[in-house]
């Protein structure tokens, strides 16, 4: 006799009433990523996608800019790791202006000589939430980074409603799109990782966004959603989709709840533009680089089966600490 046949009443119809929420939120998710983003070619093995209405190709993997600078990598390693990765068919850079107090971009900077600009899109982010910060954080990344242009700036960490009425209210877009207009940043968008709310009312607001920068991870898919609230909205609107937190910072595998296979064909299975993984030494993105370029969307049968098993570490948000609790 199967164990299950001895449970109370309650405790089955809670077991079923679990396993059809994972069966239609899979089915949801499969449909999603059929109307969504397919690859438009590969370069030395690595799929690329379109970037939304920006009409760029980048790499499904990207290189998060914090790691390449934070303490634990020196100068010498973060230049090898970034050209391996330009060298490799990996297009996608990941960086902010304030990241590690501004080595992240410098070092990165120093990568991209020797004519491996050219190779790259690169993207960095700012906290202007008016006209005079953000020409000011422009003018130095783009000192740091040794370029005179930028293919994609981005507001960076849009985590209140009072940041969405500045940057409406405050003439700074309007000074983003003379920016680019003149070509010094090619394409606008935004990111943040605090609620879903918040970057509806970005996009809702009325202005013509590129880009948007989100977590995207199977524990975001149970709890206060990016991928479900937010991800149908910009595939609605062409915009292009921007993953990040893939492993919740760590926590999906410190745990135990998934591997780092399982969080990036996860995330490369929705309709993701790029996802930008932090990588700080390069045994780690050549691991990330072999998941890439074997890269296969998940079936609706294993989403179906890791939602399930990373339903109940996902409930609070415990593991997803940059998240407002709701």
């Amino acid at each position: 006799m199967n164990q299950k046949d001895n449970w109370p009443v309650a405790e089955k119809k809670k077991l079923m009433k679990r396993r059809d929420f994972i069966k239609q939120t899979a089915a949801a998710m499969a449909a999603l990523s059929v109307t969504g983003l397919t690859t438009s070619f590969t370069k030395d093995g690595v799929p690329y996608r379109k970037l939304g209405k920006t009409g760029m190709d980048v790499s499904l993997l990207g290189v998060g800019g914090y790691h390449i600078g934070d303490r634990f990598i020196t100068e010498s390693d973060s230049i090898k790791l970034i050209r391996e990765a330009l060298d490799n068919g990996i297009n996608f850079l990941d960086n902010a202006w304030h990241y590690n107090n501004g080595r992240s971009e410098e070092l990165m900077g120093k990568a991209l000589l020797d004519g491996y600009r050219n190779k790259a899109i690169l993207m960095t982010k700012h906290h202007g939430r008016d006209p005079k910060t953000a020409q000011e954080h422009l003018e130095t990344s783009l000192r740091r980074l040794q370029t005179d242009y930028l293919d994609l700036w981005q507001f960076h960490e849009i985590e209140s409603m009072d940041s969405v009425d500045k940057i409406y209210s405050s003439g700074v877009l309007d000074f983003v799109v003379k920016k680019r207009d003149e070509g010094v940043i090619r394409h606008i968008g935004f990111t943040g990782h605090s609620r879903p709310e918040i970057h509806r009312a970005m996009i809702e607001k009325g202005f013509e966004w590129e880009t948007v920068q989100m977590p995207i991870n199977v524990l975001d898919h149970h709890y206060s959603s990016f991928s479900q609230e937010i991800i149908p909205l910009l595939v609605e609107r062409n915009i292009g989709i921007i993953g990040m937190k893939s492993v919740a910072s760590g926590a999906i595998v410190k745990e135990g709840i998934a591997t780092i296979e399982e969080c990036l064909r996860f995330a490369m299975t929705l309709p993701t533009s790029s996802v930008v993984s932090g990588m700080n030494n390069l045994e780690h993105f050549r691991h990330n680089l072999e998941i890439v370029r074997n890269f296969k969307p998940m079936t609706e049968d294993e989403i179906a089966t890791l939602l399930d098993k990373t339903l109940d570490h996902a409930q609070g948000g415990k593991h997803e600490w940059y998240k407002d609790k709701v």
